[in-house]
Parts: C-alpha cells; sequence; structure tokens
C-alpha cells in the first residue's frame, strides 16, 4: 500500500509539505548571508524568493509583471507570488537539485503578506522561524547599496525603492508573525558580523539543523 501510494504520488507530481525554516528580517538584515552558511554548513536548502523573480526572462509575462512591480518598490499579487514559486520548487525537485526527504528547506523572502502566507501552509511544513532584528534603518540602506554595486542589482540602488521596501516590510510583513506560534519564533541581533549571527543560531537551534533528515517511507 506504502509503494503504491508513492508511485502514485510521483506519477501525479505531488509531494509531501516541504520541511521548512522561514528566514524572516527586513530588506539587507543578512536573510541570504545567513540561508548560505547554513546551507552550506548543514546540507540543507536556501532559496531566496529574490533570486526567482530576478531569474524571470524580462520577455516572459510573469517577468514582465514582476518587474512593472519591482520598479516601484512593490509587491506581486499573493496568488501568483506562490504559483511561480511553488512551480520553481517543483523543478528543482524534478530536476534533483533539492531533496525534501533529506533537507531542510530555508526560505528566505516569502512569505510577506498574510495572505501568502495562507497559500503557503497547504506546500509547506512550518519547522521554524528565524527573524533577524536591526532597527538602524540607514545602515540597512547602506548595506543595499553596497550589495547593490557588488552584485549589479539595479532594484537595489535606487534609495526611494529601498525606503519603499522598508516601509512595506515594517507595515506588512513584520506583521505576519503574529500568525504564527511563538515557541517557533527565534529572534536574533542582525546588528553584528554575519558569523556572529551564525553563531548565535547555531548554539540555539543546532538540534533542529542538526537532526533535519526524513526518513523514506
Amino acid at each position: 500500500m506504502g509503494k503504491d501510494s508513492d508511485i502514485q504520488s510521483f506519477i501525479s507530481g505531488k509531494t509531501r509539505p516541504y520541511r521548512s525554516i522561514l528566514i524572516f528580517g527586513p530588506p539587507g538584515s543578512g536573510k541570504g548571508t545567513l540561508g548560505k552558511f547554513l546551507s552550506s554548513a548543514g546540507n540543507h536548502f536556501h532559496l531566496s524568493s529574490g533570486d526567482i523573480f530576478r531569474g524571470l526572462s524580462p520577455e516572459s509575462p510573469a517577468g514582465r509583471l514582476f518587474h512593472s512591480y519591482a520598479h516601484k518598490g512593490h509587491l506581486l499579487p499573493d496568488e501568483i507570488t506562490v504559483g511561480i514559486w511553488h512551480h520553481y520548487m517543483e523543478g528543482l525537485i524534478a530536476t534533483n537539485r533539492y531533496f525534501p526527504h533529506q533537507q531542510l528547506l530555508l526560505l528566505d523572502g516569502i512569505p510577506r503578506t498574510p495572505k501568502q502566507a495562507d497559500l503557503l501552509n497547504q506546500h509547506i511544513k512550518l519547522m521554524h522561524i528565524i527573524v533577524l532584528e536591526m532597527a538602524n534603518t540607514e545602515e540597512l540602506i547602506k548595506r543595499m547599496q553596497r550589495r547593490a554595486v557588488i552584485e549589479k542589482r539595479t532594484d537595489d540602488m535606487d534609495e526611494a525603492v529601498l525606503r519603499t521596501r522598508m516601509k512595506v516590510y515594517a507595515e506588512e510583513t513584520v506583521h505576519l508573525l503574529e500568525h504564527y506560534p511563538k515557541e517557533k519564533i527565534s529572534r536574533f541581533n542582525a546588528d553584528q558580523r554575519p558569523l556572529e549571527v551564525l553563531r548565535d543560531v547555531l548554539v540555539r537551534l543546532s538540534e533542529l539543523l542538526c537532526h533535519s533528515e526524513e526518513a523514506y517511507l
């Protein structure tokens, strides 16, 4: 019965919910850096939603829609955001780049609204939430502008757009935490060097991060 169920799931394209750790924090707080550290050190899979959407072809319908919102510092409609994200996830599994039975999924940049959180619930099993906190907006903007030059991110060069993104995070995204159990949330001081943030995360979440593999059924 178990084998038949697994075969049917494979044929139908359905997968079990991805065991996930969500990484929250304002733009420039180091979510991507932390995700890459944890991915390299623990064989977890880090995925930044920003990388997905920036990688969309500007000529594709999804790409044109994304860039029309991003250039103003606004967010895509929630259903479109989660739909594109989930399609990308299934592609990662199909091409053997992400193994949901063996790896924790470190999600950076999604969800950003309560509606996205509701839509995401059908696709993930929430293991924990990491919140990177940093109140110094000016330092965050400096970080992002430095990154924009190094990584040639045109959407991070316009200060007005950056301030809009900070405002969106403060007014909308941060309220998402109210929808999650407090015992699943850990907060960390992001106004430190990246390795110091990593140290604090590893100290507090080492048990979860070291025992991520799920046995095949």
